[in-house]
């Protein structure tokens, strides 16, 4: 019903017409919580942020969950930050799965192994391993290392939920795919079937394609008015400090939407600045500087 539903939205937003007059939306494919913007690494590709660090507590976490409920199954712990920092990690996975919640992970994979027994405890419904950041960084852990904790921790998660390899790196840094995929096939053996995205190694394990992208940034080349963007149709973002933003992308909170910490999301979602966003791009228009430029939202034109 839900896929359906998202479906009929679809149609409509493309054809320039506002499903919801007066909500935007009443449910979302998916919601990004960034429970940290702490990241154990410095990735050439990715933006960090501006903002003071900050990581959510236990209490704070769970008021987050209670508003997001009505409007998504899908929770990814991630927007800025790596999830695998946070020493509550474990907490925060049983308290989703409780309230029905499927989490989905992304990480750089250099924690994997420190971490492994907390997300075999309460496996998310996804762990997106991002096997592309270790290149980024001059660590002191040897690349072989990286990739056998990376690749064991895949069969060690057969059947407890999915597992995606990324390598979101084609036009960029991807010298090493090569010697990646190499490695990866000591541990997931050949023949793999052919995916959409990628290729499926063995039940529940997949490795991912995806193009390099240029962040959204005041300084970028603007790319013009004319752009579509799934920004507040399928998504929203929450902040760790409880900021609702309109995508992933928005890293540093520019086009803060409102707080979940003082208001219900019914309110921001129906907020002046929300619907202009969102009824600007159901004309295939950019209403925010921010968005004209943004190298991922090129790509839906």
């Amino acid at each position: 019903m839900a896929s359906f539903f998202l479906a009929v939205r679809f149609i409509l937003c493309y054809n320039g017409v506002s499903p919801f007059p007066e909500v935007i939306v009443k449910h979302f494919a998916k919601i990004y919580l960034e429970i940290s913007n702490i990241c154990n690494l410095h990735c050439s590709f990715c933006p960090g942020t501006k903002r003071a660090p900050r990581a959510l507590d236990i209490e704070h976490f769970s008021t987050l969950l209670e508003k997001l409920k009505p409007y998504t199954d899908y929770l990814y712990f991630h927007l800025m930050g790596e999830p695998l920092c946070h020493p509550n990690l474990g907490d925060f996975l049983k308290i989703a799965h409780q309230e029905g919640f499927k989490v989905i992970i992304t990480t750089n994979g250099t924690l994997l192994q420190k971490r492994q027994e907390v997300l075999m405890a309460a496996p998310p419904y996804k762990t997106v391993i991002s096997l592309h950041a270790f290149e980024a960084n001059d660590l002191a852990l040897p690349f072989s290392e990286y990739l056998r904790s990376c690749f064991e921790f895949g069969q060690a998660m057969h059947d407890q939920g999915l597992v995606i390899y990324r390598l979101w790196n084609h036009g960029g840094a991807d010298v090493r795919n090569s010697e990646i995929l190499s490695v990866m096939k000591e541990y997931f053996p050949m023949p793999w079937a052919i995916d959409r995205r990628g290729h499926k190694l063995r039940d529940k394990v997949y490795v991912e394609y995806g193009n390099k992208f240029d962040w959204p940034k005041m300084t970028a080349e603007a790319g013009g008015d004319h752009i579509f963007c799934y920004a507040l149709r399928d998504q929203i973002g929450v902040l760790c400090d409880g900021t609702v933003v309109p995508c992933c992308l928005d890293h540093d909170g520019d086009l803060a939407l409102g707080n979940l910490f003082e208001q219900e999301l019914e309110e921001i979602l129906n907020s002046p600045r929300a619907k202009m966003i969102y009824d600007g791009f159901s004309e295939r228009s950019a209403v925010e500087e921010l968005c004209r430029r943004c190298g991922y939202a090129r790509r839906f034109n």
